[in-house]
Parts: structure tokens; sequence; C-alpha cells
């Protein structure tokens, strides 16, 4: 990278990364749902006035590709812009990934020399984003990941659109957002919290132009994106050219019947480029474990990304030598009206395990075994004692595989989800419901070598009358081992009667419980990895 300072360049990936970190800040503090402070189910990020991801804060990897999908939709749709417009949209087939999370993005105007306001209209110099998952947006069921046939059944469904023009908020807008959503109080203030969000991400880039210049900004906006590129394909050089096959399975319910769909995916890595064909893959499917294309183009992503070097500047580049192919009206590139709910949190994950089962055939000393491979998606809603409505969400973690290196982690969110807990004080505080049991699964985690990490046993008692959702994985079929480690034990969910009789129920449900009725959710283990001497 001739000409350009190096220290300068890190300085830069720093002062961009920091902008999308302080947004994921303001975020954080400002929101008003638990599953956004205290989970920290969000991801922030800043784009140019291309829409090419320049910075994204190190929040929530099924968002790496989901994302810019969003920016570049919104630029096709809206030829013009002017300070304080907000765009919003959740559509998974434009530009989201699922209706929950809701996506809010902005233009950010620069001056441009030498006039100290450019003439409007003016094309924006950046696009600030950020996407957060509200732990409600209607359909069928509280929490908004019911067990689906269609997406209209999962929610609100909103468009590209400006909730804001100008600063001016649209009111009829936002009435029929908050008309639709079980929890109109929690979802303004989500909202607004993105908004601020914005704000801040806005007001900080301006102050880094009016520092340092708009050229040199931008001109080193575009460096960091082929420093990254350069990195990821001297990289993806250095494996071994080669075709390498994998294929894994998901777990389909239709009433009392399972079904198993597989993802199959074919990589091809050439160069300093690597393919990722999911032809083979099961078309779409009954329930809503269809995936979006951002969504399986997250998953891959991801999945190189963690055999980088850490220290590569996460941004468009990253992204270059990634092509990733898959048929259409398929279970990960799925069309209009596929139901699609737990397609961005259940699909992504076994996306992950099979784009890394095939890569483990090349780089064997590199790749561990499957980790849980779900993220034992848990919605609870009802009606506090004071009448007033509730909607609850977590993911629950579970164990990691283990790998060349050593033991998986016990307990832990594993790679498409990068949350929190949700903590026994403030779930207890917010929600009419208790928490009996919160503690490692001994034993769960694969042998091997190298063991896999245990997982999770959660019990909730619920105090009112209460619908209870999951989407989970991994019930059936166990995350596997490698090298030859063993697989790790599956999932359990389990229902708890209040004459104490146990039912165990599948991996996907949604059941009425009434006060004093139990869930025991047993997340699965970690696979192990390498035979025991």
């Amino acid at each position: 990278m001739e000409g350009i300072d190096p220290i300068t360049l890190q300085l830069y990936r720093h002062r961009c990364a920091g902008v999308a970190e302080e947004m994921g800040v303001t975020l954080r503090r400002t929101a008003y749902s638990p599953n956004i402070k205290e989970r920290l189910d969000f991801s922030c990020a800043i784009f140019d006035g291309a829409g090419r991801m320049i910075a994204q804060a190190a929040h929530i990897p099924a968002h790496l590709g989901a994302m810019p999908a969003s920016v570049l939709t919104i630029l096709d749709r809206f030829p013009t812009w002017e300070e304080g417009d907000v765009v919003i949209v959740n559509d998974p087939f434009e530009g989201g990934n699922h209706l929950p999370d809701i996506t809010m993005i902005a233009p950010v105007f620069t001056p441009s020399p030498p006039h100290p306001r450019p003439p409007s209209p003016q094309a924006p110099t950046f696009f600030v984003a950020s996407r957060a998952h509200h732990a409600d947006v209607g359909g069928m069921a509280p929490g908004s990941l019911p067990l689906s046939t269609e997406i209209y059944q999962e929610g609100i469904i909103i468009p590209p659109l400006k909730l804001y023009r100008g600063g001016e908020l649209n009111e009829d807008v936002l009435r029929l957002i908050l008309r639709n959503v079980r929890t109109p109080d929690e979802r303004r203030g989500d909202l607004a919290a993105q908004r601020a969000a914005a704000a801040v991400g806005a007001r900080r880039l301006q102050e880094l132009v009016a520092t340092h210049g708009r050229d040199e900004v931008l001109a080193y906006a575009g460096h960091l994106c082929d420093y990254s590129e350069r990195i990821t394909r001297a990289a993806i050089a250095a494996w071994p050219d080669g075709v390498y096959t994998f294929a894994d399975v998901l777990e389909v319910i239709e009433g009392d019947l399972l079904t198993l769909a597989p993802i199959r995916v074919t990589a091809t890595i050439a160069g300093d480029g690597v393919t990722f064909d999911f032809a083979g893959t099961s078309g779409v499917v009954r329930g809503s474990l269809n995936a979006v294309i951002a969504i399986t183009q997250s998953a891959c992503y991801y999945a190189v990304r963690c055999l980088v070097d850490d220290e590569v500047p996460m941004n468009a580049g990253c992204f270059a030598p990634v092509t990733v192919l898959a048929p259409a009206d398929s279970l990960v590139n799925a069309q209009p009206p596929a139901a699609v709910a737990a397609g961005n949190v259940e699909t992504s994950q076994r996306i992950v395990d099979v784009v890394l089962g095939a890569l483990a055939q090349a780089l064997p000393g590199r790749i561990p075994a499957a980790s849980q491979g779900t993220m034992n998606n848990l919605l609870i809603g009802g009606r506090r004692l004071d009448g007033a409505p509730y909607t609850y969400y977590e993911t629950i973690g579970g164990g990691s595989g283990g790998g060349p290196a050593g033991d998986g982690l016990s307990g832990a969110q594993v790679h498409m989800t990068n949350t929190l807990n949700t903590p026994v004080e403030a779930l207890e505080l917010a929600y009419p419901f208790r928490l009996e049991c919160y503690s490692l699964r001994a034993g769960s985690g694969g042998h091997g070598q190298h063991r896999g990490g245990d997982g999770i046993v959660r019990e909730y008692t619920v105090l009112t009358p209460a619908t209870v959702t999951m989407q989970s994985e991994r019930r059936a079929v166990a995350p596997w081992g490698l090298a030859g480690g063993a697989p790790g034990a599956p999932g359990r969910n389990v229902i708890i009667h209040a004459d104490g009789r146990q039912e165990v129920v599948p991996s996907k449900f949604t059941r009425r419980l009434e006060p004093g009725e139990r869930l025991r959710v047993e997340t699965p283990g970690g696979g192990g990895w390498g035979v025991v001497a």
C-alpha cells in the first residue's frame, strides 16, 4: 500500500471502530428492554456514501452480511437525502434478516470544501446503522419467533421507509408500528434508543471530518477496506487449494413428525479466494427455519473471519474474497412468502457448522469440533400481576467444541450469537417468572483428547399464565466430534407440571403454561476433538 502511512491507517482503524462502539454504548444505555440493555442483542456499523461497510463494532456475527444488505437496499430505494432523515426496515426480503431485528439507517452529511455547507440536495458522505432485536413485533405468538409457516404470521413487516424526514418524526408510521406489537411502550423506547445511537454516530463522524478533512477521512476509509481485503486474501492463499464438501441437518417439526432437512456445502479454495456453494441443500421447509441469503452470507463471512488474523479491521474488504452461491427457494436462500423467523437464529448456526466441517478437511489442525449448534431461543409472553403485557426473549448458551488447541468452553454463546445472558436479578425484577436453576450441565461435552464444553441447565417457573415458545436445535442430532472425538450430548426441553409430572417436548414448541408450571432447558454440549491416548 504505497504512499499510505501505516500509523495513520491504524489510527483511522480505531477511530472508525470507535464511532461504531460509541453508538453501541449509547444504544445500550438508552434502551428500554432487557434484551438490548442486558443481553446486548444489537449491532452498530458505519458505511461510506456508496454503502460500503467501513467499520462494525464487535457485536453480533449474524449481522455481518445482513446490515450491508440493508444499506444497499435503501440506497436503491431513496435517491435523495436530507439532514435528519432516518430509514427503518425489518423486511427480510428487502435487506433484513428476520422481523424482530429492526434496522435504522441515517445519512451523515459533511461540508465539502470550499463551501462551508454543501448545497441541497446532496449526497451523504457516510451512513450510520444499528440493528436491534426487539422482544416483540407482533405475530402469532409473544416474542415474534413463532412456529410459523409463512412470514405474515411472524409480525409486522416494515419495508424500507423514512421514519424521520428532515428530523421530523412520521407519527402515523410510528403509531402503525406500535399498534401491531404487544409491548408498545418498550418498542417506543428501544426505537428512540436506536435513533440516539445514529445521532451520536453522525456527530462523531462530522467531528472527525471537521478535524482532518473529508478527503483524508474518505481516503483512509477506502484504504482500510483495501488493507482488510489484502490480509484476508493472503490468509486464504495460504490454505491448500481444493474442493471440500460437508453436510449436516436441521430438525424440522410438523405436529408430532420429525424430519431432517440437509444443508450441504462445497467449499472451493482457489488461490486467494474461496467459494461456498450450497447446491444439494434442502428446499424451503414448512416451518420457519428458512434463511434469507444475507444470513447465509453472514455465516460464511463469519467462518472465514475466524480463520484470519484477529487484527484485521472488520469491513467490506473482509468479504470481497468470499463468494456464496445458494439455490433460490432453498433452505439457505428463501424467497417470499417463506417463514424465516428461526432461519436467522438456528439455520445460521448450522451453516457455520457445515462451512467449518468442510474447511476442517483443508485445515485439520485449526478447526474445532461442532459447538452446541443452536441459540436455544426462549420466548415467554403474557401479563404481569398488574395486568400489563410483557414479552421476554433470550438465547441460552451451551458447549463449544473442543479443538486442536484445547478443550471447548462451557456455558458459552457460540458462533452466530454474541450476546450476554439475562442476569437472574434483572429477569426476576422485570418479569413474572422465577429462575429455579441455572447451572452447567456436567458431562454433556463430548469426550476426546480435548473435551467439548458442557451445556447449561436453566429452569423457569411462571407466576402468571404465560405462552412459552422454544426454537431450538440439536435435540435429536448431537453436535459432531472431530478427529476421532465423541459427539456432545444433545439438548433436552422438559415441561414440569404442577403435579410433578415431567413431559419431554420437542426442539420447537408453543405451549400455554399455568402458574407454578416449569420449563427446564438443558442445552447441548460441544463435540470432542481427537482420540484419547
